[in-house]
Formats: C-alpha cells, sequence, structure tokens
C-alpha cells in the first residue's frame, strides 16, 4: 500500500508529465500564410571568358603583345601576353562591359571595347596593329659663326640719326667673336659706306680752309690729295687696326656698349676701352690690335704726307692723338650716341660686359 505521501508526490509527477516545462519557449510557432512563396537568394551571373589574337597588318602574329583588360565596372584591370600563335584569353570574366587595350613595341596602341554575357565564351576581334609613326628629333644646333654673323647684319644697320654708319659698336654685351672674314667684312663694309666718302670729303675740305698739310697746295689738286691722305688713313687705320691685327692676335675690334652702372664707372670704362679691348676668348686684354695699327697706318702715311708732316716722332704722336680721340668717341658712344642710333637691338644689357 502507498502512504499519503507518496501518492502525493506520485500525483505531482503525473500533472507534470502534462504540461510544458517553464523553461521552454513561450513563442508562439511560426506559421506561413496560405500561397506566399519562399524567400528568394540571388544568384551571382555565370562568368565568361575572352579571348582573341594580335597580328600586324601583313597577317603575321606578334607575338609578347600586352593585353590589359579593363572592366566597365571599375574593377582592377587583368593583363595577358599574347603566346607563341598570337593569341590571349582571360577566364572567369565577370560579364559586363569591358576594353580591350593592346601594346607592343614598334606598334601603334590598339583599343576595342565589347560587352561579354553571361557564361559567354567571347571571341573578340582579330587585333591588326598598324606600325607605329616615326618620330626623329632633331637638335639644331647655331654655330658661333652663325650668331656672330646674325649680330653683325644687325650691327649693319646702326646708323647715327639714320645716317651715319655706326657699325663697331656691339650693344649685346655677350656677343659672339668674330671670324676673320667677319672682322674683314666689318672693315670692308665700313669703308666703302657713302658716308665715309662724304665725312673724308668734308674733313679735306677743314684742312684745305686752314692750309694744313700746306705742301699739297691749294685748288682742285690740294684738294685731291688732302681726300686722297685721309681717306688712305681711314683705310689702313680700319684694315690694320680692325682686321689684320685683331685675326692675327684674336682680338675683337668692337667697343661694347656698357650702360649700365654709376656714371663714374661707366665713365672709366668707356676711358679704358681706348687701351683695352675683348679677346676673342672673351677675356679683356691690353688692345694691342688698336696701338700697333695706329703705329703702322701712321708708319704707312709717311709714303704720302708732305714731307714736313712726316717722321717717326709725327708717327707717334700721331698714335697718341688717336688714342685720345678714341677715348672721347667711347664716352660719346656710352652716354649719348645709343638714343641717336638706329636699329638698336630691343633688350639693354642685363650686366656688365
Amino acid at each position: 500500500m502507498l502512504g499519503l505521501g507518496n501518492v502525493i508526490w506520485l500525483s505531482l509527477g503525473v500533472l507534470s508529465c502534462g504540461f510544458p516545462a517553464v523553461a521552454q519557449s513561450q513563442q508562439p510557432p511560426v506559421v506561413e500564410a496560405p500561397g506566399s512563396a519562399p524567400p528568394v537568394v540571388p544568384q551571382q551571373p555565370l562568368a565568361g571568358s575572352i579571348s582573341g589574337t594580335v597580328i600586324d597588318e601583313t597577317g603575321a602574329v606578334i607575338i609578347g603583345a600586352r593585353v590589359t583588360l579593363t572592366h566597365g565596372d571599375q574593377s582592377a584591370p587583368r593583363e595577358a601576353v599574347s603566346g607563341d600563335s598570337g593569341q590571349f584569353s582571360f577566364a572567369n570574366v565577370v560579364p559586363g562591359t569591358f576594353q580591350i587595350t593592346i601594346t607592343a613595341t614598334g606598334f601603334a596602341p590598339q583599343t576595342t571595347s565589347g560587352v561579354l554575357h553571361p557564361a559567354e565564351n567571347y571571341i573578340a576581334p582579330t587585333n591588326r596593329l598598324s606600325p607605329a609613326a616615326l618620330t626623329t628629333e632633331v637638335e639644331v644646333r647655331v654655330s658661333p659663326a652663325e650668331i656672330a654673323e646674325a649680330q653683325l647684319k644687325a650691327q649693319e644697320k646702326q646708323r647715327i640719326l639714320g645716317v651715319i654708319p655706326n657699325f663697331y659698336v656691339s650693344y649685346v654685351p655677350d656677343a659672339a667673336p668674330l671670324s676673320s672674314k667677319q672682322k674683314f667684312q666689318l672693315a670692308w663694309r665700313s669703308t666703302i659706306d657713302p658716308v665715309t666718302f662724304v665725312l673724308t670729303g668734308a674733313a679735306a675740305g677743314v684742312q684745305q680752309a686752314y692750309n694744313e698739310f700746306s705742301g699739297y697746295g691749294q685748288g682742285a689738286v690740294g684738294y685731291a690729295k688732302r681726300f686722297g691722305a685721309n681717306y688712305a688713313d681711314t683705310v689702313t687705320s680700319t684694315f690694320i687696326g680692325g682686321a689684320i691685327l685683331p685675326s692675327l692676335l684674336k682680338q675683337d675690334p668692337r667697343y661694347f656698349y656698357k650702360g649700365t652702372g654709376s656714371a663714374k664707372s661707366r665713365f672709366l670704362y668707356a676711358i679704358a676701352n681706348a687701351v683695352i679691348c675683348k679677346g676673342d676668348n672673351r677675356h679683356w686684354q691690353p688692345n694691342y690690335s688698336a696701338i700697333l695699327g695706329g703705329i703702322a697706318s701712321g708708319a704707312i702715311s709717311n709714303l704720302y704726307y708732305p714731307p714736313q708732316d712726316r717722321g717717326t716722332a709725327l708717327v707717334f704722336e700721331n698714335m697718341a692723338i688717336g688714342t685720345g680721340e678714341t677715348a672721347l668717341i667711347n664716352l660719346f658712344q656710352e652716354f649719348l650716341v645709343k638714343r641717336f642710333t638706329t636699329h638698336v637691338p630691343k633688350t639693354d644689357p642685363k650686366h656688365q660686359p
């Protein structure tokens, strides 16, 4: 017989089997509505492939061409190289728009585009590469002689008041040195200029008016002798001091306009240039050409000046006078003449020569 306590415990056990445990979930089960569709899981499009062949215009395959595949979705580009048969291929390519760019040495780049459909094996049209356009780089070098020739031609247009030659002044501080031929060209151009004949005639007239070199006499004969002597002085001094000796001694016969600095520095520069000059190496040096040229020209003048106007002392005296005249002319060139000279280069010197 069961005791009362046992009966009670047995009854509680039976009752507990008939009810869900308190710890179990109280959520009601999910019941799908009649006719509703199950949730759809999106599927990735099936990848495809792209292949093609690279040849040149003659139909020969191109080996080693670099092929770049670019997707329209901006994903990272892919690269391939054409093989022995000129073929290339890309596997597992995402469908969509694409571009193929082909480059090869000696050929112009080529770009084609297309659309790849899902699971498609796309065969690109045959890519015929054209030879690259030939480009030739030509380095043009102008020789110093050509630069000097251009500068010399510009100098030969320089005239005071548009009339009087001003050929022996360079307004370019770093002008190219003249060749021997160009030095003779400048001397010749200066001595045959019509204005030279006019100025020579005027000087002869003044000499005759003051009866200088009285041994020549008066009248047409005396004037002709004075004119001839003056012109001979011009020719000998110009060619000996401006062409022959500068060619032998490698010196530049021109005056290089300074135009910058204080008035004192320009004054001293102009005076000094009566006895110094630039060498063809562009370094300053004693102006042996002008000094020796003046002596040589004076010595030659002993052949045609009247006897009383000849002599060694007179030669050196005239050379000294000529040097002083050159210094005075240089001062006029430095401070006055430029403003009245035509065809002066537009750019002024930016530094001292």
